[in-house]
Parts: C-alpha cells; structure tokens; sequence
C-alpha cells in the first residue's frame, strides 16, 4: 500500500502544476472505487482552479473554492502524470486535465476513493475519514514525549499500535518495520511497556525513517510510481528487514524473521529486536 512517504511524494509532484490552475475536465472513467465516485463531482469541478494540493495521513486534498477533493490511493495506486495525448490504460479510473498537463489515477484493485467535501459542510479536516487521525509524524508536538504517553496502558503489540494511525499517521506496515528495526525494539512488545528511553529511540527512528524515504521518493515495492511516473528507490538503498525474510541481517548476520501480526506481516532481526 502507498504510505505517507509516497503519497508525500505523490503530493509534492501535483502541487507543482495543479496547484493555481483551472480544471478543464475531470473524467470518471470507473466510479466503482472503495466508495462510489460521486455522480455529480465533475459538473462540481470542471472549470474551477484548484487552489491547493495538501495531504492528511495518506489522503491527498485537492483544494478548490468551494470544497475539496478527497483522494486515496487506496492498496496498490498512483496518481500520474501523462502527455495530453497518451492513451489511458487499464486500471486508470479517473482523469484530471489541465490546460498544458494531464494525470491520470491507475488502481487495480480499486481499493483506492475520490470523494467531495463542499466548504459549506466546514473545514474538510472535520470529514469523517479525517476527524480522527492521529498526529502528523513530522509535526512539532509529535515528540518521545507524546509518543510516550499515548502508549501507556495499551496492551496491544508496538507495531500494531503504530498501524492503529490514532497516534501518529503515515508508519505503515512497510516503515512500522523499518523503524521498530533502527529503534532495536521487538514488534512483538506490549505497547504499554515502552520505557521513556525506549520511545525517544523509536520517535527518533520513526522520523529518520520516514525522511530517508521521502528523500528516496517512496517505496519501488509493487508498482509504485510517483506523480512523474517513476518509481521511488527506497528499498534500493535503506531496507533493512521488510520483505527480507530469511536473509541476513545487515547489521549482525541473524536471518531475518517474518511473522504475522493482525493479518500484516511484520519482518525483525531475533538478535537485534530482543524482547
């Protein structure tokens, strides 16, 4: 699934040519998304100027006047940009064309959404898909601090209450693993058990982690492609456990594990991550 670093990145590309420009057309090629693609959102949008391209978590917001644009990748998806002349292919459910550029969102399974949010419904912060996200990662009140206090009383794994996206957005399951890995914490621990010392390594791992794909453009895991088209190459030059299992650890040789927690699979180093 696209994570916050790529959907970041996803979002950096089209801010750069969407943002200030009129939409000309929005094509709905397949409505049938996780939610229905609003039958009325072209006719809502078509002629007016997007104003501001921002992300929640993992939701791209397309901001115009009146409303926003609400986007998700959803499992497998990217939002890209084409020449005005290339055919769409298959699996590409929405268009966006502009007066000198074009992108089209490819989605294969469909797990992805396109939904409305007017202005006079208020601040699309406040939109159910939103409302109860938890803090942004590089946000200035996220610190050990917070992280720590979030985690007390959860008898849940650590890297369960990373998904969970109530405390911070955007560590999923590829960068849950990266992270509890730099941190030397075992994903199996109870959340609750974190020592302030334990927290401030993995809120230092978290946001190291996140920065380095960010500065790499995303994951090449799957198909993943940014807003130009290209695929990131995180996995190429920082992975240290995800999708490694059996492999040595980079740091002390042990094969890499895999179990799986909460139907997702979580990759660790037994001798770095002791419990």
């Amino acid at each position: 699934m696209p994570e916050l670093p790529e959907v970041e990145t996803t979002r950096r590309g089209i801010a750069t040519v969407m943002t200030g420009q009129p939409l000309k057309a929005l094509n709905v090629f397949e409505p049938r998304m996780r939610w229905p693609v609003p039958a009325d959102l072209p006719e809502r949008v078509n002629g007016h100027r997007v104003r501001s391209c921002d992300r929640r978590g993992k939701y791209l917001l397309i901001g115009f006047d009146h409303g926003v644009m609400i986007v998700h990748l959803g499992m497998s998806g990217s939002l890209r940009r084409v020449s005005l002349d290339e055919p769409a292919r298959k699996h590409d459910h929405i268009e966006w064309v502009f007066e000198n550029a074009r992108f089209l969102l490819h989605d294969p399974r469909r797990f992805g959404a396109v939904l409305w949010h007017d202005l006079a419904d208020g601040p699309v912060l406040s939109h159910p898909l939103l409302a109860k996200l938890g803090i942004e990662p590089f946000d200035e009140r996220f610190t050990a601090t917070f992280l720590h206090q979030q985690l007390q009383g959860r008898t849940q794994s650590i890297k369960q209450a990373l998904l969970g996206g109530d405390i911070v957005v955007g560590v999923g399951n590829i960068y849950a693993s990266e992270s509890l890995f730099r941190a030397g914490i075992n994903p199996k621990i109870r959340a609750g058990s974190l020592s302030k010392a334990r927290c401030e390594r993995l809120w230092t791992s978290i946001r190291s982690t996140l920065d380095d794909a960010l500065t790499s453009g995303g994951s090449t895991l799957r198909d993943y492609v940014n807003a130009t088209g290209a695929p990131g190459s995180y996995f190429d030059i920082h992975a240290a456990v995800y999708d490694r299992a059996g492999q040595p650890c980079r740091v002390c040789q042990t094969p890499i594990k895999r179990i799986v927690q909460g139907q997702r699979a979580t990759y660790y180093c037994p001798t770095c991550q002791r419990r």
